[in-house]
């Protein structure tokens, strides 16, 4: 396709205008706030020890810190965009055409699974997303956690340990856990408002956002609360489809969605005495896009010429909702050791709708006493997913005197309740036909069997609906002791007892060795697990297509199910892990650091989304089995798969100050690569390379880059502030849609210039992907480029909007 090599120069000369205006009006001896900023900026973490807080250096297990400045200065203003600018650990991969996942993307660490990482809050829990990941995308088979619903506004600081721990905080800490630390800060308001546009002159971004603090009492209480509202249009890189339609044109929709967000946040805490005090947060999260599904074409037997003589598009319009809620109550108690106990409540809901859309089985249906209806609604809601979980913490820990010896010691018990629901869409969104009796032949435009469903996806149907849950309880055991001076010994254990499949034990071993003030040591061993989530357990859908002319229904079946134990996959159960890492903390001067940390992760029994399980062409064992349910093919979810991730993590930093500027020199480099060491199955009929073939293998092991650079370079020089990042994506394959395709590795370079009019008055310009790069071509994708899918679709690491704009404007008074 044809991309314009410039901005709009319309758009571009007004956003200069604009800018060079404001900057000239501006005090040239103000002096910069990023330099106030920098004396205030977070530099210890609480992630990964229950101890006292260490400096992101000090501790036993790596873990990355990203400020309050690396937000501000980084372009993205969703979490999952700018975690995956700022580091190299995560990946937020970019989807479209994907039904849910178009909305949202699944977030991931170290390329595993978007559920093997734990995401806290304010270092609670929070809760996963409904949506199950079950299209041809990264994360296929999950529910993670819904990372942009937290609005960046509200957020202080994010910790990202990078090690297994879920024997210190629980299921799904496998790669490791993201702790986002939420604002306290009182008598200042701060706002920030921001436009933006790619050079295409599409995907306008327009966002706005306040956070005030007022103090509550005089003991140091406080609420914060932010809102924050963005709209953002869609973009389109498809290419012009010369398959389908004559003169060709473009038919697909590829790129990101139409998107509406509204959040409202909050963080409080009232002090009850000296030693104790209540505190809350959580957060409201409302948002809305608007994605597309695969074109049909006129002649297509999805179509009706009446209706779409032109074929058409269908649009999938998704309602997402997310609330939180968590309130405690901490007490400090005798010979220093403290009390928390808290109750945290999450609820995540997304609601489908489509329309420019038809049901064909409804308008070819035969009428009593002769014809056709010629009539069937154009939209439909199609169902709506509903998770919601709730938590119970009670937690003590102090220091305990052995003779002369201080040990640390924290332990506490957990209670969580999981509930998941799916919600049947319209009857017109699923039916076959009114009577939805597929006895009755029903036949489109030409002479084949009609379309059961709207189109889009067809809804999800009473069959399918559930609403079901489970609950677990936990108690855990940590300790950490400095026998010597600079060493560090610490172990944690802990055992959880589901309500569905048993227990587990999982352990760590983690120690610290500092033999000079420059030179440290550090490594861990563990053993960790992953609950299978009840999204996983209780998720169904079922599709009736078209095959051949022959309605097919393919069945996503439920553990338990008639498929599954006619095909002996067992009920699902956890996956165990076996972490371990050892690294090297080098600071060869006060201004420099150095950290080196090589991991191995081995999962076995890894939850993962079958195949498609069709039967013999000409008859066989698993037509045996299908045929007498009435399921043409069916998918589901096992533990099919053991792999082993191995990886090397790199951070340096330098700092150099001058008389009136500072350069602060940062790289991090990551390495990783995950095999699938075996594949097997429970069943007799099916073996595991048919249970995961070699499509859904390359996706796991290939469809992330195990190549993730970041270098910065950020200069402050009086009111002035210059940051030039640069993301390296290495290579990712993929094979589900053609031949086995490698994407190229590419560099994407970030640039912004900063101003400050006052200590808390900004004014930000900044280019994002600055030379404009794209995933390379998709050369082998045999059809797939005639409809327009040019550069990728499966696995798209940085998407492909191409180079994009922004002009941001920060106060606070």
């Amino acid at each position: 396709m044809t991309r314009a090599p410039h901005f709009k120069r319309s758009r571009i000369a007004r956003v200069i205008a604009g800018a060079v205006a404001l900057l000239t009006a501006g005090q040239s001896g103000a002096q910069s706030a990023a330099d106030e900023q920098a004396a205030k900026e977070q530099t210890v973490v609480v992630l990964g020890s229950r101890t006292v807080a260490k400096t992101a250096l000090d501790t036993s297990s790596p873990v990355g810190l990203i400020s309050l400045k690396d937000m501000q200065t980084a372009g993205p203003l969703e979490l999952g965009k700018l975690l995956q600018t700022l580091d190299p650990s995560f990946n937020f991969s970019s989807t479209f055409i994907s039904d849910g996942t178009d909305s949202i993307r699944p977030a991931t660490l170290r390329s595993l699974g978007p559920d093997q990482v734990l995401v806290l809050v304010n270092g609670k829990r929070r809760h996963q997303q409904a949506l199950v990941n079950v299209q041809q995308s990264v994360g296929r088979g999950s529910a993670g956690t819904d990372i942009n619903a937290i609005p960046l506004a509200a957020i202080h600081h994010i910790e990202v340990l990078r090690d297994g721990a879920a024997a210190q905080y629980g299921s799904d800490a496998i790669a490791g856990v993201i702790n986002i630390v939420l604002k306290s800060q009182v008598k200042e308001t701060s706002v920030s408002g921001t436009y933006g546009t790619t050079s295409e002159g599409d995907g306008d971004l327009y966002s706005a956002s306040a956070n005030t603090g007022v103090a509550l009492g005089q003991d140091g209480g406080y609420l914060n609360l932010t809102v924050e509202a963005r709209k953002r249009g869609e973009t389109n890189r498809a290419g012009v489809d010369s398959l389908r339609v004559d003169p060709p044109r473009v038919t697909q929709h590829i790129g990101d969605s139409n998107t509406r967000d509204l959040y409202f946040w909050w963080n409080a805490a009232i002090p009850i005495d000296k030693q104790s005090e209540f505190y809350a947060f959580g957060g409201l999260s409302k948002r809305k896009g608007d994605s597309f599904g695969f074109f049909r074409s006129a002649g297509d037997d999805r179509t009706v010429p009446a209706v779409h003589p032109n074929g058409f598009l269908p649009a999938i319009h998704t309602d997402i909702k997310d609330a939180s809620f968590a309130f405690g109550y901490r007490r400090d108690l005798t010979n220093d050791w403290k009390a928390d106990i808290s109750i945290n409540h999450g609820a995540s809901e997304l609601a489908f709708h489509e329309s420019d859309s038809i049901n064909t089985s409804y308008w070819y249906e035969p009428r009593p006493g002769g014809g056709i209806y010629a009539e069937s609604p154009r939209e439909a809601d199609t169902g709506t997913l509903k998770f919601n979980q709730t938590t119970f913490n009670a937690d003590i820990k102090g220091p305990v005197k052995l003779g002369d010896a201080s040990i640390f010691v924290a332990t506490g018990f957990e209670y969580r309740r999981d509930n998941y629901q799916i919600v049947a869409g319209d009857p017109v969104s699923y039916q076959y036909g009114r009577t939805n009796n597929p006895a009755i032949r029903i036949v489109g435009q030409n002479g084949n069997t009609a379309a059961s469903g709207i189109q889009g996806f067809p809804g999800y149907t009473p069959a399918t609906a559930v609403d079901d849950g489970r609950h677990n309880i936990a108690l855990f055991l940590d300790v950490e002791h400095k026998p010597v001076d600079n060493v560090t010994l610490a172990g944690a254990v802990r055992y959880e007892k589901y309500s569905d499949f048993g227990n587990t034990v999982t352990g760590k071993l983690s120690a610290r060795w500092d033999p000079t003030k420059t030179v440290g040591v550090r490594g861990s061993l563990s053993s960790g697990f992953r609950a299978p989530s009840v999204q996983q357990e209780f998720y169904s859908s079922v599709s009736t297509n078209l095959n051949n002319g022959v309605l097919t229904e393919t069945l996503t079946a439920r553990q338990g199910s008639a498929v599954t134990q006619a095909f002996g996959i067992a009920p699902l159960k956890e996956e165990t892990s076996r972490n371990a890492s050892v690294g090297l903390v080098l600071r060869p001067a006060s201004n420099m650091s150095l950290t080196v940390d090589a991991y191995q992760i081995k999962i076995r029994d890894r939850i993962v989304f079958s195949s498609e399980i069709a039967p013999e062409a000409n008859g066989g064992p698993i037509a045996n089995v299908l045929r007498p349910l009435g399921v043409g093919q069916a998918q589901f979810f096992t533990n099919a798969v053991d792999t082993r991730t191995r990886g090397l993590d790199i951070v340096a930093e330098h700092t150099s100050k001058f008389a009136s500027s500072a350069l602060v020199l940062s790289g991090q480099l990551g390495f990783n690569k995950t095999e699938v060491s075996k594949r097997h199955s429970t069943s007799s009929v099916l073996s595991g390379e048919t249970l995961f073939d070699q499509t859904q293998v390359t996706l796991i092991e290939r469809g992330q880059p195990r190549k993730h650079h970041v270098v910065a370079a950020d200069y402050t020089n009086g009111p002035w502030n210059l940051n030039a990042r640069a993301n390296y994506y290495g290579e990712v394959q993929a094979q589900s849609f053609s031949p086995l395709h490698t994407w190229d590795a590419k560099w994407l370079v970030d640039t912004s210039v900063r101003y400050a009019f006052s200590k808390r008055t900004f004014l930000s310009l900044g280019v994002n992907n600055l030379f404009d790069q794209l995933p390379s071509e998709w050369t082998n994708g045999g059809d797939f480029p005639k409809l327009g899918f040019t550069r990728c679709w499966e696995t798209c690491p940085f998407g492909v909007n191409g180079r994009s704009m922004y002009l941001r404007a920060d106060t606070a008074f």
